[in-house]
């Protein structure tokens, strides 16, 4: 009975620690179970706050490697290069040159009705990161051409602008800032993506600042994707950063170059697509401001091999320059893909020239020019990919801004001659692609993308065995394959 007496004793003293330490576990459980719930709710809130900071700013972009064999026929320097003023014919090829093109695009959604796009660009050649290369010409010098010439490893700004939807709830919108103009329609189609670029790529590859005001028409037309649009941009500021700036200078007063124009996408439904372009290019100038490594040290036949770099800048305007066209795709349901473009160019030259002439003459003459080129070309779907051919020719007075271009041996649509190319992409994945392509140029006069100086015959050139202001070539090729990722 004792024993019993105890053991109850014993039991109802415990019962409460038991009962407690039931309950501590319970309760540890509970805490566990709520830290839990705890550390889930940061991470979500953690993702929703870094959701919210990366929806204010969207990154894509795509990185493409290139390999491209180069081979010319007959080329002619100026006497300044060759051997003892000896003018050629030379061998420049070059028989693998890699390069290495990276653009990161960029949106953000600013309020409901405006938004900001910009891309970034670095295009370089492997091992060369110099920025200034001998006997850059006019074509790769300017602002404008930065993003389709290899510079350097560094980025530039190829577009930066804001667009303002809807101005106070119409169909008229604007946009103002570095303009979205290089690989316009139907130019995107050889490049295997979407339109890049807002005027026809057969007029214009060029970067420039500026505005656009736009209507979109079709909202009252009821003809689907049918804008106007008015465009004006800046192509050289001639006071801010040169000798302008610190007062009259008599011997180079040279007034702003500006553009503009109106693009008109008369129809644009996924199917077909119709386009007009009419724009002018005031107070042309001579040339850009930049950097160039002299060809000569002693404007002789001394080559530059010490790197002697020189700041230059434009002395003069020569004139004005119109351009137009209309271009046309058709867009099947398959992928293919086919394309008619014609361009009209018409030099308007003030009489007045440069060191290196006036508007497509060599003295101050005064009559217009007009020059004309047609683009056609297609794509079809083949087995593992897409199969593309495209032919384009320029007459001798073409003359174009499509100089941001990224083609190696030269815009091929600002050659004033033949060019025709055809191309094989294989594709990897929706995302990546390889790309076979070959161009052949078959040029007819010179200058091909230069507005200074007259346009000569090149086989009178190679002919007649004479110097010119700048390289000159009969024909040319290149073989490339390109290796494309988009992210």
């Amino acid at each position: 009975m004792r024993k019993l007496l105890s053991l109850m004793l014993v039991l109802l003293f415990l019962s409460p620690a038991t009962v407690m330490a039931a309950n501590i576990e319970d309760l540890q459980k509970q805490l566990a179970d709520l830290s839990t719930e705890l550390e889930d709710l940061n991470d979500r809130l953690d993702s929703a706050e870094r959701h919210a900071v990366t929806d204010r700013i969207n990154f894509y972009g795509d990185m493409r490697v290139r390999a491209n064999s180069l081979h010319y026929g007959d080329v002619r320097f100026p006497a300044i290069v060759g051997s003892g003023g000896n003018p050629g014919p030379y061998d420049v090829d070059n028989d693998l040159v890699y390069t290495t093109r990276l653009r990161i695009g960029m949106k953000a959604k600013v309020w409901k009705n405006v938004s900001f796009s910009g891309r970034l660009s670095m295009y370089k050649a492997w091992g060369d990161s110099t920025g200034v290369q001998l006997m850059d010409s006019f074509a790769t010098t300017m602002d404008g051409t930065n993003s389709g010439n290899t510079t350097g490893d560094w980025l530039h700004v190829e577009r930066a602008y804001f667009s303002w939807k809807k101005i106070a709830g119409s169909n008229f919108y604007l946009s103002i800032g570095r303009r979205p103009s290089t690989y316009g329609p139907p130019s995107e189609i050889r490049e295997n993506e979407l339109r890049g670029g807002t005027p026809s790529g057969h007029l214009v590859q060029f970067n420039f600042d500026g505005a656009t005001l736009g209507y979109r028409l079709g909202k009252i037309t009821g003809v689907e994707g049918q804008v106007v649009r008015f465009c004006y941009g800046q192509g050289y500021d001639a006071e801010w950063g040169s000798t302008e700036l610190w007062g009259p200078n008599e011997t180079y007063d040279v007034d702003d170059m500006h553009l503009a124009g109106f693009n008109i996408d008369a129809v644009n439904d996924g199917r077909h697509f119709l386009q007009f372009t009419l724009f002018r290019a005031f107070d042309v100038t001579d040339g850009f401001r930049g950097l160039a490594v002299m060809p000569a040290l002693d404007g002789g036949t001394t080559p530059n091999t010490n790197g002697l770099i020189s700041r230059f800048e434009a002395t003069e305007n020569i004139g004005a320059i119109n351009l137009g066209g209309v271009g046309y795709i058709l867009s099947l349901d398959n992928g293919a893909k086919a394309f008619a473009s014609f361009g009209w160019t018409q030099s308007d030259p003030n009489g007045r020239t440069g060191p290196y002439g006036g508007l497509l003459s060599d003295s101050g003459e005064t009559t217009k020019r007009d020059g004309y080129s047609i683009y056609i070309g297609g794509r079809v779907p083949a087995p593992l990919g897409k199969l593309g051919l495209e032919y384009n020719w320029g007459s001798r007075y073409w003359t174009p801004f499509v100089q941001a271009q990224d083609d190696m041996i030269g815009p091929k649509l600002a050659a004033r001659g033949h060019v025709g190319e055809a191309y094989y992409i294989f594709e990897i994945n929706p995302k990546m692609f390889i790309k076979l392509d070959g161009l052949y140029y078959d040029y007819q006069y010179t200058g091909s993308g230069v507005p200074v100086g007259t346009p000569v015959k090149v086989d009178e050139v190679v002919a007649t065995n004479i110097h010119g202001q700048m390289p000159v070539v009969d024909t040319a090729w290149d073989a490339n394959i390109s290796m494309t990722i988009k992210f």
